[in-house]
């Protein structure tokens, strides 16, 4: 029973060992999936979530504004997406996130007939919108393996 005991605990360390290798570049490559895509796919004139930003944007600052800031968002995202492949990026697209998760999840009190079904009672536009929470978590942990920012000497 012992020797079992053993050879989990080193399969552990090796799993541990495995995840703590291929966490960073999965989670960037992950956070440029996602944001590349939805961005291309707005660009594209494809995406489902187009009803609920035109419902934002009419809520917000008029429909004349609104293929301006879609496709804005749009590139944007992209970019974001871009921007986490490289990890010389990361201070940069760490706030271009944030922004951008505050912007996106906005609906939830702007248009929120669009986003519950009724209380704690998502619609698929709000689900959409919750599983933010996730990428922002993610991005946390790629921002926490970060290496600090050292000065150089003077010369």
């Amino acid at each position: 029973m012992k020797k079992q005991t053993v050879k989990i605990t080193e399969l552990d360390i090796k799993l541990i060992a495995f995840f703590k290798r291929t966490y960073i570049p999965v989670a960037r490559f992950s956070i440029f999936l996602i944001f590349f895509w939805f961005g291309l796919i707005k660009l594209l004139g494809l995406s489902p979530a187009s009803p609920l930003a035109e419902a934002l944007t009419a809520r917000t600052v008029g429909m004349e504004y609104f293929d301006l800031l879609f496709y804005g968002l749009a590139l944007v995202e992209c970019i974001i997406g871009i921007l986490f492949l490289l990890p010389k990026a990361t201070r940069i697209v760490i706030p271009l996130l944030l922004f951008h998760m505050a912007l996106v999840c906005s609906p939830i009190l702007l248009v929120s007939e669009m986003v519950w079904q009724q209380f704690g009672v998502p619609t698929l536009e709000g689900q959409y919108i919750l599983k933010n929470v996730v990428v922002v978590a993610v991005a946390i942990g790629i921002a926490a393996s970060a290496k600090p920012i050292t000065p150089t000497a003077k010369k």
